[in-house]
């Protein structure tokens, strides 16, 4: 075929070139609020597409979990080795209002306290808040040397680990089913769990590095946005507006 005879080579498609469009043009910024009981509220942002049609962008936030480090929630970096996890319940305007959802160690954190030499003893178990909330606990504990031990590895019998696990469960649901779910966060965020443990544990075998590991969040119940607010700190305004008087006969005036 000789060069330049075939002129359709050349050319491009008839349709005229498609417009290039930001994605972020259609998005909407949130931010996430954390509630009362850390002390960094402010959390972060989110984005979301915008409210088009029968898509509502609250809907698309709703149910949405995010990851924040306790250190960041707390200002506090002696607590980076643990992660909490925040679930988006309501909108407000541009604020998302969330609620504890979980939580648990980093990988770091929990693979520094595996060691040689020592007995790893693990307990989990399911509870109930007194405001409705099932959650299931999973606690770790490390054996330590006794004072003046002279012996190089610290093993727990078979029968002091199934004392040690039947206490861990025992104080774990003790702690969480006569409080509600604000008091039980306040629980986690000192350790104080873990600490209890490892106090009355010392008598069967010394315990170090006891952690309350994980804490899922099984089922929740229905949802109650007063409840929600009074935990962000936020009351609503509920108070009854008074009926307005009957109108008497001099205020409309008799009819003739």
């Amino acid at each position: 075929m000789a060069v330049g005879k075939n002129k359709r080579l050349g050319k491009k498609g008839k349709g005229a070139k498609k417009k290039l469009v930001d994605p972020f043009a259609k998005k909407e910024w949130y931010d996430i609020k954390a509630p009362v009981m850390f002390a960094q509220r402010q959390v972060g942002k989110t984005v979301v597409n915008r409210t088009q049609g029968t898509k509502i962008a609250s809907d698309a936030l709703k149910g949405r979990v995010f990851e924040v480090n306790l250190a960041d929630l707390q200002k506090d970096e002696a607590r980076s080795f643990r992660k909490v996890r925040l679930i988006a319940e309501d909108i407000q305007a541009n604020k998302v209002l969330t609620n504890f959802h979980g939580m648990d160690l980093t990988t770091d954190k929990f693979r520094s306290l595996v060691r040689k030499w020592q007995t790893l003893i693990e307990a989990h178990v399911d509870v109930k808040t007194t405001d409705g909330y099932f959650l299931r606990m999973f606690a770790i504990a490390f054996t330590k040397r006794r004072p003046n031990q002279l012996k190089k590895t610290s093993y727990a019998q078979t029968s002091q680990v199934r004392a040690i696990r039947r206490k861990m469960m025992d104080i774990m649901s003790r702690e969480a089913t006569t409080v509600d779910l604000k008091d039980l966060v306040n629980k986690f965020i000192p350790e104080s769990i873990g600490t209890q443990i490892e106090k009355e544990c010392q008598g069967i075998y010394p315990l170090q590095n006891v952690f309350v590991r994980k804490v899922k969040l099984i089922k929740s119940p229905k949802f109650d946005p007063a409840r929600l607010l009074e935990l962000h700190g936020e009351t609503t305004n509920t108070a009854a507006v008074a009926p307005a008087p009957a109108a008497t006969t001099e205020d409309t005036g008799k009819k003739v």
